[in-house]
């Protein structure tokens, strides 16, 4: 049975293009304080996709783990093949721009460490084994992701947030987030961007983690207007000096819960076909974005600091583009393949040979 809640997938491709304008945000000549004061925290979008990433896996994992152990292989395998082809795709690029750089003179070994491959190949650079984001560095989160996969099937297991009351699921997710505040805050954080080689894993793992609590609290049903508000007043607390690392990941999660109990509503602004498009080709997006840049600058820019709005637009044309055919011709026929793989059958619990 397939799961989607069109608004959730919608907002997920208007998160991605956060991060993108994040990543050029220094570039673009002329861009007003206001504007670049809201694309600094671009960002942030990743502590989104990480709540969003645990609501959806729960609403469609979470109950078939718990039904039958047995198709945790199963569930690894769709996730392998939802992630790993594209970033070995980028990765495989990011190796071939290194080398072609390499033709000039020596690369920086900080962005271009050949050494760490293997961990970036496995998708584990991000649990402490590396210096800090490289490569491909968005990939970052996914490296984090992957291990909340891993860690998924023990959740499911030991937790179930459907049958919770609302108000012992939403306490636990406040527990969350105030854990990663104290905890980042003990090491002088100021913001969730802190250190991602040694944070980026909790970061990930403890909203993960919330989003499929807030999946428990959303399949209890009700009016989207209370996690509005709720949503409001967190916004209100961050603005008046409530620390990011404890108030983003909660405005996130009332945004998400109230978006999740409104979506299917009647002309759903977020239901739209074209941005339920972006939201599909969403983490090609996400994934080409920062080496198309980089490759970007190189050949067309002359001043990276002052960046012409013709460029820009260019670039971030090209970005679409380079979305749409990844998505199409790479990231969906290899997922089609992975899946197509035969695992072994399991066997009955308790069967032996």
């Amino acid at each position: 049975m397939k799961h989607e809640l069109r608004a959730l997938t919608s907002v997920r491709g208007i998160a991605a293009w956060f991060v993108v304008l994040y990543h050029i945000r220094m570039s673009i000549d002329g861009l007003p304080g206001w504007a670049l004061a809201i694309v600094s925290k671009g960002y942030l979008a990743v502590d989104f996709f990480f709540l969003l990433s645990g609501f959806v896996i729960w609403l469609a994992w979470g109950q078939r783990l718990r039904d039958d152990p047995r198709q945790v292989p199963a569930f690894l395998k769709k996730r392998i093949a939802r992630v790993w082809p594209l970033h070995l795709g980028m990765l495989g690029f990011g190796v071939a721009f290194a080398g072609a750089l390499s033709l000039r003179g020596p690369v920086d070994p900080d962005y271009y460490p050949f050494a760490l491959l293997p961990l970036h190949v496995l998708l584990i650079q991000n649990w402490g084994f590396a210096p800090g984001p490289n490569w491909n560095v968005p990939a970052w989160s996914i490296s984090t992701e992957w291990a909340a996969y891993l860690l998924f099937p023990i959740l499911a297991f030991t937790i179930d947030w459907r049958r919770m009351p609302r108000w012992a699921a939403g306490g636990a997710i406040l527990a969350l987030f105030v854990l990663l505040d104290a905890a980042m805050t003990m090491a002088g954080a100021t913001n969730l961007g802190f250190e991602i080689d040694h944070f980026g894993l909790l970061r990930c793992l403890v909203e993960f983690t919330a989003g499929g609590a807030l999946c428990g609290i959303w399949m209890h049903g009700g009016s989207s207007f209370p996690a509005f508000a709720v949503a409001s007043a967190v916004a209100l607390g961050w603005w008046a000096g409530l620390p990011e690392m404890l108030a983003v990941p909660a405005l996130f999660a009332a945004l998400l819960l109230a978006l999740a109990l409104s979506s299917g509503g009647p002309h759903h602004p977020l239901e739209g076909r074209s941005l339920h498009w972006l939201g599909e080709i969403s983490y090609a997006t996400y994934l080409s974005h920062f080496l198309l840049w980089v490759v970007f600058k190189l050949v067309a820019v002359d001043d990276p600091r002052h960046v012409s709005h013709m460029l820009i637009a260019t670039y971030l044309i090209g970005v679409l583009a380079a979305s749409a055919l990844l998505y199409r011709y790479i990231e969906r026929p290899a997922q089609r393949w992975i899946l197509g793989l035969r695992l072994p059958r399991p066997q009955p619990l308790g069967e032996s040979h």
